[in-house]
C-alpha cells in the first residue's frame, strides 16, 4: 500500500504515520511544503527505533508525486466526500492521500478526483479526526481487504506461552 501525505504540518503525525507504515510494509509520500524538516527528533520520536526502516519518498509537489508514480489511482480522505472508506475495493499496490492537517486536500484536486474521494463517517459537528488516526483507519481497511498479506496474525506472549 501506498500513503500520500500532501503537505503535512506536524512532525509527530507524520512520525506515527511513519511508523504505521512500517508496520504494514507500506510506502509513504510525503509532498512538499513540509510544515518540519524530517529530521527533527519529535518526527524521530513517535516514529520510534523504526524512522530508518521507512521506504518514505519526497515529492516537490503534487504534479511532481503524479508524474514521478505514472498518474497512479488516487484515493482521497476528505471530509467532503459522498462515500465512505469501506466502499471501495482497493487495489494491492493503491495510492491513499490525506491532506495538510489545517486545510485538508484542496478542493481544487478533489472536485477532479470525485470518483475516488473517500470519507470516515463522524458526527456532524467533529470538523475531522486527527490525521494519524485517520491513515490507521482507512490504511486497515485497505489491508483486510487484501487478507492482511504478509503480515503476522498470531500474538506472541514473550515469556509464557498461550494456552491450547
Amino acid at each position: 500500500m501506498n500513503i500520500v501525505l500532501l503537505e503535512p504540518e506536524i512532525p509527530a503525525n507524520t512520525g506515527n504515520i511513519g511508523r504505521t507504515c512500517v508496520a504494514t510494509g507500506s510506502v509513504l509520500h510525503l509532498i512538499e511544503p513540509l510544515g518540519f524538516q524530517l529530521t527533527e527528533k519529535n518526527i524521530k520520536r513517535a516514529g520510534m527505533d523504526y524512522w530508518h526502516k521507512l521506504d518514505v519518498r519526497r515529492y516537490i509537489n503534487y504534479e511532481d508525486f503524479l508524474k514521478v508514480n505514472g498518474y497512479p489511482k488516487v484515493y482521497m480522505a476528505t471530509t467532503k466526500a459522498h462515500r465512505d472508506y469501506t466502499q471501495p475495493e482497493y487495489e494491492e499496490d493503491a495510492y491513499i492521500m490525506f491532506g495538510k492537517e489545517s486545510a485538508g486536500i484542496p478542493e481544487e484536486i478533489l472536485v477532479k478526483n470525485e470518483d475516488t474521494c473517500i470519507r470516515i463517517p463522524m458526527l456532524e459537528d467533529i470538523r475531522s479526526l486527527n490525521l494519524a488516526n485517520s491513515v490507521a483507519i482507512v490504511l486497515y481497511e485497505a489491508l483486510r481487504q487484501q487478507g492482511f498479506k504478509s503480515l503476522q496474525m498470531d500474538g506472541r506472549l514473550h515469556r509464557l506461552e498461550w494456552n491450547k
